[in-house]
């Protein structure tokens, strides 16, 4: 189950970069897309420490 929850956060934060990339490149909104962009390592994180959490 834990590698589900990590592979879960990986797919999560590499979506965030491509829809970071598409937001500010495409539709022009720079902040947001910077914005966005910046979740993907805290999705990483946090699921890593999620399943450190379900390993105890």
């Amino acid at each position: 189950m834990s590698k589900k929850i990590s592979r879960i956060g990986f797919v999560a934060s590499m979506l965030s970069v491509a829809l970071s990339l598409y937001i500010y490149f495409v539709s022009g909104e720079k902040e947001l897309g910077i914005f966005v962009g910046l979740w993907a390592p805290t999705l990483i994180l946090a699921s890593k420490e999620i399943e450190e959490i379900l390993e105890k």
